[in-house]
Order: structure tokens, then sequence, then C-alpha cells
């Protein structure tokens, strides 16, 4: 992270009361693969503060013990926010609960605190690899905050603006601390070439293994859709006309994040543009009305 750059969650608030089922008007299937975010981020961030709290202990440098902290900030700020998404989903006659139960289940008890079906991992081993599966789904999450920054075409799609607002500010927040899970990884991974090892099979598990929830998340979401009533189905080739009209991003963008992922060489910091990020969060609604500490001078 950049010196003298604080990473500190935002206490955020967005009123839900006016946003539409379908907050990208006419673009269901748009709308709800976006959505799948709020299915599997309430669990998922909650699963990353557990972890890192875990890994506290190991932690022997004071600045990057820092960043975590800000970071386990930042994500349980996200989870909640999401969560209260699912109850407005909910309010409008779209029950979550039945696939939400399912993700729930994956981050706690088949990656929770203890190796699963009686697995004989130490417990050290166990932890580095749930870190190594946080730092792979974070590289998502930032290739994914930095596309939302960038993509005018959901402006011209006359969205509903507190959603909109939501991504964004989160998009944003995730491109600040693109690094932290990386460098937290790293840090507590022990030594090469296990480390890098690891590294490998944590993307490994990661990518396809989200690629099928987010698949199915879009599919549960369109198939309970009260004002959809079984009309539509998720399909690729609904999925790949929004990504032309640029309200979804390209397979080539989220393809590409793997191999640099992969690369020895690789670091977060090359993901998206930080100036940008805390640009945003200058002018968002939900940030601007946050009465928290910010970071201090971007970089790019």
């Amino acid at each position: 992270m950049t010196d003298g750059y604080r990473i500190a969650p935002r206490r955020v608030s967005f009123d839900w009361r006016e946003t539409p089922l379908h907050w990208i008007p006419d673009e269901p299937t748009a709308t709800h693969v976006i959505n799948v975010l709020h299915l599997l981020l309430p669990a998922g961030e909650r699963w990353f503060v557990k972890v890192f709290k875990e890994a506290l202990p190991l932690v022997r440098d004071e600045a990057l013990l820092k960043d975590v902290k800000g970071f386990m900030g930042q994500e349980a700020t996200h989870s909640v926010q999401h969560s209260y998404v699912l109850d407005h989903l909910a309010h409008q006659g779209l029950d979550t609960t039945a696939y939400t139960r399912h993700v729930e289940f994956m981050f706690d008890v088949l990656l929770g605190e203890r190796p699963p079906f009686g697995l004989r991992v130490s417990d050290r081993a166990w932890l580095r690899f749930r870190l190594s599966v946080v730092a792979a789904t974070e590289q998502f999450t930032a290739v994914l905050g930095d596309w939302v920054l960038r993509a005018d075409a959901l402006d011209r799609s006359d969205p509903d603006p507190v959603m909109l607002d939501l991504l964004r500010w989160h998009g944003a927040e995730e491109v600040e601390h693109r690094a932290v899970a990386f460098d937290m990884y790293q840090h507590c991974g022990g030594d090469e070439p296990r480390r890098y090892a690891r590294r490998l099979l944590g993307m490994a598990i990661t990518a396809p293994v989200l690629t099928y929830l987010w698949a199915a998340g879009a599919s549960y979401l369109i198939r309970h859709d009260p004002r959809l009533a079984g009309r539509l189905r998720y399909t690729l080739g609904r999925h790949n006309k929004a990504v032309d009209k640029g309200l979804l991003p390209t397979w080539r963008e989220l393809g590409a994040a793997i191999p640099r992922y992969l690369r020895r060489s690789y670091h977060p910091s090359q993901e998206g543009s930080l100036s940008k990020a805390v640009a945003y969060l200058t002018v968002s609604p939900a940030a601007r009305g946050a009465g928290s500490g910010t970071g201090g001078a971007a970089a790019s």
C-alpha cells in the first residue's frame, strides 16, 4: 500500500425504499447477474474477517497489520450492507434463503475453522490454504471493482442510483484494498516453493467455484423473480447480450485476471487505479455521508 495511505471502513448507509426489483430497467438478466453479489458477499466477507482474525497472531509487520485491520473493517461493512439488499429483495417477494443457506454452509462448514470430512491437515496448513482462497477471491473483486467504476454503459441504462452507488462504493473500496489479502497470504503463507504452490491451488479452486456459484445464483434469482413469473431463464446467450451492451464485464476481462495472478512476479497493485477509486469515494453519496477516516494521498 502507498506510504501514508490509511485503509479504513466508511460507515455508509443506503435507503432502499425506492429501489425497484429490476434496478437496471428492462434488463432482468444483467440485474440479477450483478445481484449475485448480494447472495455471496454477506457470508463470504464475514468469512474473510474470521480467517484474518485467526491469522492476526502471525503478522509481524506493523504496516501490514494496520492494513489488515482496515481491510477487516471494510469487509465487515460490505457484508452488512449487502445483507440489507437481501432483506430488500425479500420485501419485494424474492426470497433468497434457499440459496444463501448453501453459501453459508460452504463458508462456515466446508471452509470453516476445522478441515471438513476429517481431512488430516494441520491447523497451520489449513489456515494458509484458506488465506490463499481469500487472496484469490480478492483478485476477482478487485477486477470487478475496477470494472464497475469504468462501466459507463451502466450510467446510460438509467439504473437505480442507490444500487449503482452501492456497487461503486464497494468496488472502489475493493480497489483501495486490492493488495491486502495477497500481502497477508505472502506474509503468513510459509516458505517457497510451497507458498507459491498453495497460491496456485487457491486460484485453481476459487475460479471454478466462483463461476459455478455465479451461474447458479443468477439462475436462482431469475427463476424466483416474482415479476418474471417463470417466463425467463438464465442462459449464456442472454448473459452475452448484456456483456455486449456493456452492462456486465467481458469474459476476457475476468479470464485474464487468472494468468496475471499466477505469475510469480505478480502483485495486485497492478489492478485498477487507486486514484480513480478514491476519486469516486469523494463523490459517492453514501461515502460522503459516512463519518469515518479515509486514506491519504492516492496513487495510480
